[in-house]
């Protein structure tokens, strides 16, 4: 295919994604006994849709496939068909298939021929067997679910049949823009909506930038869409019925005039974008194919107005609800540029700060109005790479349906806090464990249903996938009312293991230890209390987002699991502080208070560590300069300034030199750009251009607690 066309790809690849996540999502919901028409409907949209675009762009095993999918959808919904549980699996895989052939034409993977196959021979078969049992009552739905070609001779009386493609015909007035259209671009549009009816130039000759088509078709103004979609920008498209249009004359018994003023218009409209189709149009390939449309017969049921609204309505609400398509790396290289922004934001306030405030007094109220400006704009300029996490968790219906299938278990799957959002780099990384943890619940969690009843437990498990913003974080909790995990069994596994265990652990240090690496084995998994299959790898993949893990369990009762992540991978508003010559930043979302302690508050415990009291509650001491071997400028505690830090409910006071003040800091990895530190999550540039360290305040926060309680 052309250069011209290439450029549409992709837009293709995105919408029909969209469109078959859309299509799983509906089949998952539908309800056998009773499904709802809605469902129906848009499922057969989604079929449709996909065939009119792969149809566009010659993907003709997706056309295939999509053809008979919609065929049967088309039964269903017009209710000449019960929906089975068979026809749902079937349309599932069928789902799967798309989506492998959609990568094959992305040249990120392939199509299992032999299962394209199975899933077409199963969908004929469903037709056929539609076909077969209404054969006796209705023959003329033989007819209709028929291949689209169609013996004249055959046909009534050509004066019945055309009285009967009279009154369905629709004559459309089609506005575009065309001046960035190209030469094949053009091309196939106008041979795609010649085939569909009688087509007629009302382009007006000064005006190359606007086309004007009218379009006599049995087509539904979906279907003129569906030609134009993938094409030409629905902010520029008007569909409409042309009211002064008199009915065109037999469609489908189109005349050799017919095809030939067909083909001028196709030739005039070319002359105007400075393209020659004439050949194209009169190729045997283009009128054969245009032939073969005009001689359909009419019989094919329209489908009840399901009217997508129009693209005037489109185009005058463009105010209310618009969206485009951006590519990803624009939106990348736009926050890049904004945290170059914010760095040299942060140099000029730092510049500024050693002037005379009197005499600058304009220039410093310029630069504090730079100050919200700057902060304004990265707060949208990161919105937008934000998306509801709806988008993963939409995902894992079918994996629980297909999992508790094959292990003949009964699981429901409840998701809460959908909206959520997070960064998109995030919600790509986070699928995978996820996943991973969902599929350890069915397995390794969730008992039978005869295990549950004899329990005392209802026969259908439950997983509940909830997210919710904490602080500046998100919490993606993943939660089964299974099994639980067996404290006695994993430590005894632990001492197999030569792991460093006491029976004083508590439980939930004992629940960390299905992490390590290879902890699992068969017999572990076969005695639920495992779960550690891989359970390393999603340790380790949430930590490199800069996230944790938690487990909290019940034996017997319920397991959950815990992720907490940044919101955001790019900027965050963090405190300086200084101890001896060097500078840190602490997360704000961690900081309760800062206080000057007294010299009676501070304790010692047994020699291994400090606390201090506040408010009648003792917190370990984080002293920074013995972690990073440095000379403070202050060693006695009740000289500096502590920072009390609260990390996922854990308390503890940071020793400091002196408070600097607040930033908002563009976070550059240390990992990639060094090695990893420990209690270190990242590096930023201050104002003056030096570089400061931003600190993994719950690490530094978890690990002081562990020396506490070791040294307890």
């Amino acid at each position: 295919m052309s250069t011209d066309l290439e450029q549409f790809y992709q837009i293709f690849f995105e919408e029909a994604g969209e469109l078959l996540a859309e299509m799983e999502t509906r089949l998952l919901k539908l309800d056998i006994l009773s499904p709802d028409p809605e469902d129906l409907n848009a499922i057969f949209r989604v079929a449709h849709s996909i065939k009119g675009g792969a149809g566009t762009f010659g993907f003709a095993d997706m056309t295939e496939l999509t053809h008979v999918l919609e065929s049967l959808l088309d039964k269903l919904r017009k209710d000449e068909l019960k929906l089975r549980a068979e026809m749902v699996d079937t349309f599932l895989r069928a789902g799967d298939v798309l989506k492998n052939q959609l990568d094959g034409h992305r040249g990120t993977g392939s199509a299992d021929p032999a299962e394209v196959d199975a899933v077409n021979r199963k969908l004929k078969e469903l037709v056929a067997d539609t076909v077969g049992n209404s054969a006796t009552s209705t023959p003329e739905s033989v007819e209709e679910s028929a291949p689209h070609t169609v013996n004249t001779s055959e046909q009534a009386p050509v004066s019945t049949e055309s009285a009967s493609v009279a009154e369905n015909v629709t004559t459309y007035r089609i506005e575009f823009g065309c001046a960035d259209l190209g030469k094949s671009v053009m091309e196939k549009l106008l041979i795609d909506l010649a085939r569909q009816g009688q087509l007629k130039n009302l382009s007006d000759p000064d005006n190359e930038a606007i086309c004007i088509l009218q379009l006599a078709t049995t087509d539904s103004e979906e279907d003129v869409w569906e030609a134009l979609a993938f094409l030409v920008d629905p902010a520029n498209l008007s569909i409409k019925i042309d009211e002064s249009a008199l009915p065109a004359a037999d469609i489908p018994g189109a005349t050799l005039e017919c095809r030939q003023e067909q083909q001028q218009t196709v030739e005039t409209i070319s002359e105007q974008q400075d393209m020659q189709l004439s050949e194209a149009v009169s190729s045997p390939t283009a009128a054969n194919s245009a032939t073969q449309k005009t001689q359909l017969p009419a019989k094919k049921a329209v489908a009840p107005p399901q009217h997508k609204p129009s693209a005037d309505h489109a185009v005058s609400a463009s105010g209310e609800s618009s969206s485009i398509r951006v590519g990803v790396e624009k939106v990348d290289q736009m926050i890049n540029l904004v945290g170059e922004l914010v760095i040299t934001q942060a140099m000029l306030a730092q510049t500024a700060s050693q002037i005379d405030p009197v005499i600058f007094e304009k220039l410093l109220n310029g630069l504090n109005q730079l100050e919200r400006n700057t902060r304004d704009l990265q707060e949208a300029v990161m919105s937008i790479r934000m998306m509801p996490i709806s988008f993963v968790f939409s995902r894992f219906p079918r994996v629980v349906r297909d999992v508790a299938s094959k292990l003949g278990k009964q699981v429901d799957l409840k998701t809460l806090g959908e909206g959520t959002e997070l960064d998109k780099g995030l919600i790509e990384k986070i699928t995978d464990p996820l996943t991973h943890l969902i599929r350890n619940s069915l397995d390794h969690g969730i008992e039978t249903p005869e295990k549950r009843k004899a329990l005392g437990k209802p026969a259908h498990g439950t997983i509940t996938l909830r997210a919710s913003h904490q602080g500046g974080s998100v919490v993606i909790e993943v939660m089964d009312d299974g099994a639980g995990l067996n404290r006695e069994k994993i430590l005894d596994k632990a001492r197999s293991r030569g792991l460093a265990i006491s029976e004083n652990m508590t439980d939930q240090d004992v629940w960390m230890l299905i992490f390590e690496a290879g902890f699992s084995t068969a017999e572990v998994v076969t005695d639920v209390s495992g779960r550690g299959v891989g359970m390393d790898v999603v340790k380790r993949n949430i930590e490199g987002l800069g996230g944790r893990v938690e487990i909290d369990s019940i034996t017997g009762q319920r397991t959950k699991i815990s992720i907490r992540l940044p919101l955001t991978l790019a900027i965050l508003d963090g405190l300086s502080v200084s101890v001896g010559d060097q500078l840190f930043i602490i997360p704000l979302t961690y900081i309760t208070e800062s206080l000057k302690p007294a010299a009676e508050d501070i304790r010692t415990i047994r020699g291994q560590g400090r606390v201090v009291e506040v408010r009648g509650e003792y917190l370990p001491v984080i002293a920074l300069h013995e972690i990073f071997g440095l000379e403070p400028e202050v060693h006695e505690i009740h000289e500096g300034i502590l920072v009390i830090l609260d990390a996922e409910g854990n308390k503890a006071a940071m020793f400091v030199d002196t408070l600097v003040g607040q930033h908002q800091v563009v976070i550059k990895s240390l990992e990639s750009n060094y090695r990893r530190v420990q209690g270190v999550s990242g590096a930023t540039i201050m104002g003056d251009g030096s570089v400061a360290l931003i600190l993994d305040a719950v690490g530094l926060v978890n690990v002081t607690k562990q020396r506490m309680i070791h040294a307890a």
